[in-house]
């Protein structure tokens, strides 16, 4: 072998070992490779000296190479002149790669035509090339440039193209690309379940054969959830890739994150954040010469600048039509179409109302994909227009159009994590909507729109959780590290390892939950002469609560009458609210000393006489003496009404709106006598040490209860005699999971029962008592949509739930729930038979949720 031959042998080396470093994520590593293999062919940069003409083939396939890791790096102008370079020196049969290494890099720097054109001939020319991934990367590419100039019909045939590819070749990698693209094409198209779908495959493949691409993933997966109004778990998603990102020296892919970052805290309402990254991948984009993605940075600043308090929308109003014109010019028409809806949305805040109407009017130039995103924007400025030029009626009809559009989007969601979520996308219109109704004074249009705006994931029809081995087994292995972690606990321990495995285990259950899809239809809203009606039949009283500008106001419907009311302070309330939980929390643990204990119950007793001024007495005599429903706001959703002074021993229900109340009344059975051959299912958890009395002493109400004791009371044994009981009672340890609602539970003998275990059930349970600590708080999302166990089962359609709002005292539980059930037995209502065996107990924290 001569020394010429060795040299090429070597360098051919070189480029195996930098393709493969800047294939795994190490794109300097990789190009210190590819330089030492071009140095043995006697190519330097800065020097005149010509490679050995047999050495060329060898010396441009090295540049092409090195030029794509130079602009993974963010050098990509650099890149470009490298692929000069290797031009003259490239052989006839990887003129292919040339000219699909240059489509890429244009592609990089959003010279979109330039990189068609050059993707387009280069497939051609790799379709009988040697190595098939070569073809199938550059198809990749290609679907990627249609998909960001919203060709996603041209993009979904590359991708699928690829994926063909990929799968006769056995190319794992490229197949797990190919479906996260195909995820992206259905992002686009709004089908989000779908998008996450794919991404969870794509996932799983880049997990057995590339770890190094997930960061990727995980920003086009905190874009899905954007779309969904989940920016909190977008933020999470991005803090990992940016992490990882930087550690492999990806400029390019960190640019682009850092930018879905600041679009995630901007519609978090986190502006400094959004600011700060922002700056930083516009300075990015810059260096890498992307002026299209710098343009979207800029994008970004503006949309905080209009959305902080002070704020100069002239200037702002001026800015975004210049950024409208250069991101037309780019070929991003959806974003240029937001650019100008704030211009629209900044000259109306100026009172310039015939330029306004212009900068909307260029928005009408759609293609083929219309993002959501515009359309709220464009029913927003449109409003906004509508208010400007006197047009009362108009206003309130392009906010209704707006939120329909959101109402559409929830109708393909199938999970209700993503429902509720989706509140956030309509935020801005509902506010808009709901301060019209409220500066007209307008009783029944105030109530028109809350609820058109509050707790709509309780219009979705449920969709159960599909069928899936992978959840099934996690679920098993949930259970198991339950009791691991209980049993530490009790010992006075704390398993890290197995808190750490079950936090990772409930992510993953939690995001195949996103996959479900929506049943594409919704319960229509009910009207108030309906709410009325039944209200007057039964006998009872509506308040719905709400809170602007500090102040709570109440909308209260006698049956016969409908008022507006203005209430107290929202922040005293919700001060009240907040610290009587914690005063009942302190009062229900261990036994306190006798001063300590007098202390606490005189503070509950100041929280009681706070929440009654502020809330109950500005109501007076509307309230009369009947029954109650209270639709709350905010934290007093976790109020026990009973406790009030003017409320103890009245009915009183809590629902998170008033339609939904109204479903849950019309699926409540007769209030009759509960006939002696009805047995209910009777559960008692482990350690809590009045649950086996508890439930024995109910039994003996109801002949023939066979009550789950002990070991019996399994999970499997619970979740069989929960699916379409009448009735059913669990006294158990609660735990409330904040974080994620999904794994709120009640503790039972092989496990905990969690609130994704009560989505599986194929028909609802008709009333669930929970004499359990905690599962009757809930987390509240944009638009007051609830979260938590006890929510859990109003989605599903149970029609009442019996739960705590605070942690329980074991031996309070057994007097008010034996109590409770004689009253049931006797013909009492849910609310009527609690409000009367909590009578006794001056700290009951148990409340009716549902129909009551």
């Amino acid at each position: 072998m001569t020394q010429g031959e060795r040299a090429v042998r070597r360098a051919w080396e070189a480029h195996r070992r930098g393709l493969q470093a800047g294939a795994t994520g190490r794109p300097a590593m990789g190009a210190r490779h590819l330089r030492a293999g071009l140095l043995l062919l006697g190519w330097e940069e800065d020097r005149d000296q010509q490679v050995r003409e047999a050495h060329q083939p060898v010396a441009a396939r090295l540049l092409i190479s090195l030029a794509h890791l130079e602009a993974e790096q963010g050098r990509t102008e650099y890149g470009l002149r490298l692929l000069d370079l290797a031009t003259e020196m490239t052989a006839e049969e990887d003129l292919g790669i040339l000219l699909s290494q240059r489509g890429l890099l244009l592609l990089r720097t959003w010279r979109t035509s330039e990189a068609l054109m050059f993707f387009d001939q280069a497939v051609p020319l790799l379709e009988s090339y040697t190595d098939s991934k070569v073809l199938a990367r550059v198809l990749l590419n290609r679907g990627v440039l249609h998909l960001n100039l919203g060709g996603v019909q041209r993009a979904r045939a590359d991708f699928a193209w690829c994926q063909r590819i990929a799968a006769a070749g056995q190319h794992d990698s490229l197949a797990a690309k190919a479906a996260q693209n195909l995820g992206c094409c259905d992002l686009l198209g709004g089908d989000i379940p779908a998008a996450l779908k794919l991404f969870a495959a794509a996932e799983d493949g880049f997990r057995s054969t590339a770890a190094q691409f997930l960061p990727v993933l995980a920003t086009d997966k905190a874009r899905a959830l954007l779309a969904v109004g989940l920016s909190s778990d977008a933020i999470d998603e991005l803090d990992g890739a940016i992490t990882a990102f930087r550690r492999q020296r990806l400029d390019q892919d960190l640019a682009q994150a850092e930018m879905t970052l600041a679009q995630a805290a901007l519609a978090a309402g986190a502006l400094a954040l959004a600011r700060r990254r922002a700056v930083a991948a516009r300075r990015r984009f810059r260096r890498q010469g992307n002026a299209a993605c710098a343009h979207l940075t800029e994008l970004i600043l503006l949309r905080a600048q209009f959305a902080a308090p002070r704020r100069r929308p002239g200037p702002i109003a001026a800015q975004a039509k210049l950024l409208a014109d250069r991101l037309r010019s780019c070929g991003l028409g959806n974003d240029a179409d937001l650019a100008e809806l704030l211009a629209a949305r900044a000259l109306v805040a100026v009172g310039r109302p015939v330029e306004a109407r212009q900068r909307i009017a260029a928005t009408r130039r759609r293609g083929p994909i219309a993002s959501l995103e515009v359309g709220l924007l464009r029913q927003l400025a449109k409003a906004e227009l509508a208010e400007l030029e006197g047009r009362p009626a108009t206003v309130l009809a392009e906010l209704r159009v707006g939120l329909g559009l959101v109402r559409a989007r929830r109708s393909r969601l199938g999970s209700v994590d993503l429902q509720t979520g989706a509140a956030a996308l309509g935020a801005d219109l509902a506010a808009a909507g709901l301060r019209q109704a409220l500066d007209r004074g307008s009783a029944p249009l105030v109530f028109a729109w809350l609820e058109r705006s509050r707790a709509q994931a309780f219009r979705a029809r449920p969709v159960r959780p599909p069928a899936d081995a992978r959840a099934a087994e996690i679920l098993a292995e949930l259970r198991q590290l339950g009791c691991l972690i209980r049993n530490a606990e009790l010992n006075g321990t704390r398993d890290p390892a197995a808190i750490a495995r079950r936090a990772g285990l409930q992510r993953e259950v939690r995001e195949l939950s996103w996959q479900a899809v929506g049943r594409g239809e919704a319960v229509g809203r009910v009207s108030l002469a309906e709410i009325s009606a039944e209200l007057c039949a039964s006998g009872q009283r509506l308040v719905s609560i709400l809170a602007r500008d500090g102040a709570m106001h109440a909308v209260v419907l006698t049956g016969k009458s409908v008022q507006l009311i203005r209430l107290g302070d929202f922040g005293r309330a919700a001060e009240a609210a907040l610290r009587l939980g914690a005063d009942l929390d302190t009062l229900a643990g261990r036994r306190l000393p006798a001063r300590l204990e007098a202390v606490i119950k005189d503070s509950i007793r100041r929280q009681t006489q706070v929440l009654t001024a502020e809330v109950v007495t500005p109501m007076g005599r509307l309230l009369g003496d009947a029954g109650l429903v209270i639709v709350p706001t905010g934290p007093l959703a976790c109020v026990p009404w009973n406790l009030i002074p003017e409320l103890r021993g009245r009915p009183v229900t809590v629902c998170p709106s008033a339609s939904s109340w109204l479903a849950a009344w019309r699926r409540r059975p007769p209030s009759e006598p509960l006939p002696a051959a009805v047995s209910p299912l009777l559960v008692a958890g482990p350690d809590l040490a009045h649950a086996a009395e508890e439930i024995t002493a109910i039994a003996k109400i109801y002949p023939g209860a066979r009550p789950l004791l002990a070991e019996t009371a399994t999970v499997g044994a619970t979740l069989l005699g929960l699916d379409g009981s009448p009735l059913a009672h669990l006294s158990a340890h609660g735990h409330d999971e904040r974080e994620n609602f999904l794994f709120s539970r009640v503790d039972l003998s092989d496990g905990p029962l969690m609130a994704y275990d009560i989505q599986r059930l194929t028909t609802p349970p008709g009333q669930v008592i929970l004499s359990a600590c905690d599962v009757g708080r809930s987390v509240a999302r944009t638009g007051e949509e609830l979260l938590g166990f006890t929510a859990a089962l109003l989605y599903i359609g149970t029609s009442t739930v019996i739960s705590s709002v605070a942690r329980v005292a074991d031996d309070a539980a057994v007097g008010v729930m034996t109590a409770y059930h004689q009253r049931l037995t006797e013909g009492a209502r849910p609310a009527s038979a609690l409000a009367a065996a909590a009578a006794a107990e001056p700290f009951s924290p148990f409340v009716c949720f549902g129909a009551g």
